[in-house]
């Protein structure tokens, strides 16, 4: 739907994020954290990573904002014996002994891949291909998938027997690393009483696949001054030890600091993170906003800061 102007946009932008966020609200209760780093992800093309521990509603989660947006969603369970061509789909021959191609469920606009650190590197390997090029290819024919595309993973880090960590080149890929935390008390008590009751709860639909085409499009639009772009370049430099700007921080305690996929992310997710809070223009506020989920899964700690127990997120709050 083409709006008149870029402001009349933005506020159709705002307006949308608060009726989705009630909808979502009905079913999933007290991850609005989680909530506003999802839909930031989606309005700015990127994906998300999401760990937990289990039992903390990640698949409802993302279920529910599925439900909530007007798109074709598919779920896919990641296990040992995945096989490429299980997501990506394969040719078969039919009647006629001609070869056709019959598509796998990384054809949706939405995927749910669920404990991705399950499958072995040959299958994530073929997930990361769509997600960087937003196609497939199959016996050397290229199919393009349908936009908008989103990949949400899941991850459980408490098992790692029998699972194939993701490599730093492929967690790149993803926009946001999300920790989703246990709920608080009084949260819990909600979840509880919600859960238990026989009551069910029908989540809207709010945006059309049309309008987050165009949203994404606005977001990419979004003026920002240089200071900003400047302060985002900075500090993802400072995460990069033995390097001229590299903060004493990172000299001591990281082995390998973010990439410019960061410092691109941090403006994309400002500009959004603007929008969503019924401003024209980020700040450095809007980037400090972002920079933990973003900043977290690119930063490598060396065996210095594993022994003296510094996490990634102490790291990434002196820096900030």
């Amino acid at each position: 739907m083409p709006y008149t102007s870029d402001v009349v946009a933005a506020e159709a932008l705002t307006n949308s994020y608060q009726k989705l966020k009630t909808e979502i609200s009905k079913v999933v209760i007290g991850q609005d954290e989680t909530v506003r780093l999802l839909l930031t992800a989606i309005f700015c093309q990127g994906h998300c990573l999401l760990v937990g521990v289990p039992g903390l509603a990640k698949t409802l989660l993302i279920q529910t904002i599925a439900g909530a947006l007007d798109l074709d969603f598919n779920r896919i369970q990641f296990t040992p014996d995945l096989m490429p061509s299980d997501i990506l789909g394969s040719e078969t021959l039919d009647q006629e002994r001609n070869f056709k191609f019959i598509k796998g469920p990384i054809f949706a606009n939405i995927i749910l891949a669920d404990e991705i650190n399950r499958t072995p590197p040959k299958t994530q390997a073929a997930l990361l291909e769509a997600m960087q090029e937003y196609s497939v290819t199959i016996a050397g024919q290229k199919y393009s998938l349908g936009r908008p595309f989103f990949v949400l993973a899941t991850q459980n880090p408490i098992e790692q027997e029998g699972t194939y960590p993701l490599p730093e080149a492929q967690l790149d890929r993803f926009m946001f690393n999300i920790y989703l935390d246990y709920p608080s008390y009084q949260s819990e008590v909600d979840i509880v009483k919600s859960t238990t009751s026989d009551k069910k709860y029908d989540v809207q639909r709010v945006i059309s696949g049309e309008e987050i085409r165009e949203f994404q499009h606005l977001v990419r639009r979004v003026p920002v001054v240089d200071n900003v772009v400047e302060y985002a370049v900075k500090l993802v430099h400072k995460t990069r030890p033995n390097t001229e700007m590299g903060a004493s921080d990172a000299n001591q305690y990281l082995e390998w600091g973010a990439g410019p996929r960061a410092s691109q992310a941090l403006i994309l997710a400002a500009k959004c993170n603007a929008l969503l809070t019924g401003k024209y223009s980020p700040d450095i506020e809007d980037v400090r906003a972002v920079a933990m989920p973003i900043l977290r899964h690119r930063v490598v700690r060396n065996f210095k800061a594993e022994a003296e127990g510094i996490s990634v997120e102490q790291l990434i709050k002196r820096l900030l």
